[in-house]
């Protein structure tokens, strides 16, 4: 049995925790692309910005605005990062001025269904998150 309690077999080539060859990676591998991907998603604008794709296709502005905080800059390599992992779709538009819409590819689609299941679970909990917090920072005054 390997390390992971997979009951898996690696080869010693196999060892660094990810093989794109084989479609096993291993999230928790520093050397495995998965992780980037992971990172893109889960990071505050990168959820962020693929719940508010869910909803539909946006032009930049558009989701800046529904992204409320994200800064221009973040936006952008939030947006290219997704783009480049597949998760993005980003259509120009050859007009003047130039029209830049983003959707989700049918593998970004996927991932964001999880994150909103995911954030709908936080938002619908959040009275037990408030009142945890309270009473976390009513033992450490305490002491």
């Amino acid at each position: 049995m390997d390390d992971t309690g997979s009951g898996e077999h690696r080869s010693s080539s196999e060892s660094n925790g990810c093989q794109d060859d084989r479609l096993s990676f291993d999230v928790y591998s520093k050397q495995c692309p998965s992780r980037t991907t992971l990172e893109h998603v889960t990071g505050r604008w990168g959820s962020l910005t693929l719940g508010a794709l869910y909803e539909g296709s946006l032009r930049f502005n558009a989701l800046r605005r529904r992204v409320d905080g994200v800064s221009e800059k973040m936006l952008s390599q939030t947006l290219h990062a997704l783009e480049r992992d597949g998760l993005v779709h980003r259509e120009a538009q050859p007009t003047n001025p130039p029209r830049v819409d983003y959707e989700l590819t049918p593998l970004g689609r996927r991932v964001a269904e999880q994150l909103l299941d995911l954030i709908q679970l936080v938002e619908g909990r959040m009275s037990e998150v408030l009142a945890a917090r309270g009473r976390y920072d009513e033992a450490r005054a305490g002491s």
